[in-house]
């Protein structure tokens, strides 16, 4: 029964007209699934806040405000692991991942206030498009188990959720975004030049890739030699003209 309606959700999702209809729809059958919060994002950055990123959603109640004052963005494994992932998983499932990071604290008090907060667990759905990551579909909330055929089913809906949401709401940006660029940059070349433009040096990208400073040079100097530029700052503003980052 379950899996049915999220297939003729997708089968009904481009007929929906504009974003109210569109997320009304979706609270309907997230509410039958027992999922309390949602959020559809774009790509987090770790210059944004969350409320930049948001393109539709709804949270705990002070949740969003905890998160940017707390500095949560920097430690939070489910975003981390968002940077890896390909397809959807469950926001538990990421502490294993950084046992041995020295955030570790840090994630797990995170995780502790999330709960506090409502968000007792969920799973993150990643968008990919020819630029590497796009954004993501959260659900959170209740603790709730979807079977492998939920889950990839989901995995679309958040495809599809992302462009619809993202056409009507910055239509320039999505153009940019799937417009075909003639660089052939790799999804990891591409995260780390994204970050790169958000001001950050290489152990920033670093940490925020969980990947060594000597190997972000490493995909630098890929990165220039792909895009012809002379050093990071040309390949920066060579990547803004393209449309690689915006």
């Amino acid at each position: 029964m379950k899996v049915n309606l999220l297939v003729q959700f997708l089968a009904l999702l481009e007929e929906m007209r504009g974003r109210a209809e569109t997320t009304s729809e979706f609270q309907r059958l997230l509410e039958f699934y027992g999922f309390d919060y949602y959020a559809v994002v774009r790509v987090p950055l770790p210059v944004d806040t969350p409320d930049a990123l948001l393109l539709a959603g709804r949270w705990p109640k002070g949740w969003p405000e905890t998160y940017v004052r707390k500095r949560y963005m920097q430690v939070d494994p489910t975003v981390r692991y968002l940077g890896h992932a390909r397809e959807g998983f469950r926001w538990r499932d990421t502490l294993d991942v950084y046992r041995t990071s020295p955030d570790r604290k840090r994630m797990e008090r995170m995780m502790v206030d999330a709960r506090q907060n409502g968000l007792e667990d969920g799973y993150i759905f990643p968008v990919h498009g020819r630029r590497g990551l796009l954004g993501s579909l959260s659900l959170g909330g209740r603790p709730v188990d979807l079977e492998s055929i939920e889950m990839s089913l989901f995995d679309g809906i958040a495809r599809r959720l992302f462009w619809k949401l993202i056409h009507e709401i910055d239509p320039e940006m999505a153009a940019r975004s799937s417009a075909v660029v003639d660089v052939d940059l790799t999804r990891r070349e591409m995260e780390a030049l994204m970050l790169l433009g958000a001001g950050m040096t290489s152990p920033e990208i670093g940490r925020e890739l969980g990947i060594s400073s000597h190997t972000v040079d490493w995909y630098m100097n890929g990165i220039q030699e792909k895009l012809g530029a002379r050093n990071r700052h040309h390949a920066i503003a060579i990547a803004f003209r393209l449309g690689l980052v915006s």
